[in-house]
Formats: C-alpha cells, structure tokens, sequence
C-alpha cells in the first residue's frame, strides 16, 4: 500500500516536506521504530480515543504508554480507548491498526504529548504497516498546532 491520500492531501496543504521511510512490516509502533532504526521517542503514534462526544487522536511517542486519567484531565471529558470497529471507519483510506498521528486531518480532535515538541525530527504511520512519514520537529509542531497539548504518558519498559 502507499501513503494515505487524505495524509498526502493534509501535508501537501499545509506546505509540509516529507519524506517516506519503508520498513518491514510491523504490527506495533515500536516495532516500526526497530525496523524503521528510529528512536522511539522520535515516532509519534495515534492511539483513538473516545468521548460522550465523539472520538480522539492522542499523539504520543512509541517509546510511551498513555495514562487515560491523565488526558481526561487534560480534555476535560472521560475517555476511554476506542475499540477496532469505531477506529477502522474513521480512517477508511488506512489499514485496519495503522492509525496516522495525524488525527487533525481526518477532522478528530487531537492531543499531542509535549514530549514530542523537543524532538528535532518525526516519524509518523503512513497508513499502512510498511511506510512512515518523516517531518521536522517544526513542520510537526505546525501541523499539530491546532491540537491541544499537554503530558499525559509514562515511558514504557524497554522490553515491551
């Protein structure tokens, strides 16, 4: 599979230049950091939550696991995850699991961990399991500007 079109159209948009970095396929963002041979605090992935409202992208590093309480604090709402029936039809254009960071494109609110504003480069799901995408740290920060920010993570063990 190739890059999602609505992630093409989202940074094309926005003037964002990327690259495409390929990898084995992956079921897991830290897998897709090991093969890809990219620090896992350097690749954000979407978990989808959701609300009484609707649903959620949180962005966060591979290297990190979310802390629920931690973002309904932040969002001000419960939330809970989002089982695989409700994410699959959000992000028609992706593989069933391959949720992009980019929640913002698909019209889903988004919070981002301040942990990835540090970060000088970031990798991102393509949509599908074999491809990421590659920005600066300051086109990432651009493209996740309309996004509330905040730390909602705890690092997760490295032999997860």
């Amino acid at each position: 599979m190739t890059v999602a079109l609505t992630i093409v159209q989202y940074l094309n948009d926005r003037r964002v230049a990327y690259d495409v970095v390929r990898h084995a396929e992956t079921g897991s963002a830290k897998a897709s950091a090991r093969k890809g041979h990219i620090p896992e605090q350097r690749l954000a992935k979407g978990v989808v939550l959701k609300d009484h409202h609707g649903f959620w992208v949180a962005v966060l590093p591979a290297s990190s696991r979310i802390q629920l309480s931690k973002v309904a604090d932040l969002v001000r709402e419960p939330v809970d995850l989002a089982n695989e029936e409700q994410v699959e039809p959000l992000f028609a254009d992706c593989l069933p699991g391959a949720v992009p960071a980019l929640g913002l494109a698909y019209g889903l609110k988004t919070v981002v961990d301040e942990s990835l504003d540090a970060e000088s480069d970031i990798y991102f799901e393509a949509g599908d399991h074999e491809s990421l995408i590659h920005v600066s740290g300051e086109d990432f920060r651009k493209l996740m500007s309309g996004a509330q920010h905040g730390r909602f993570t705890e690092p997760t063990p490295p032999w997860n």
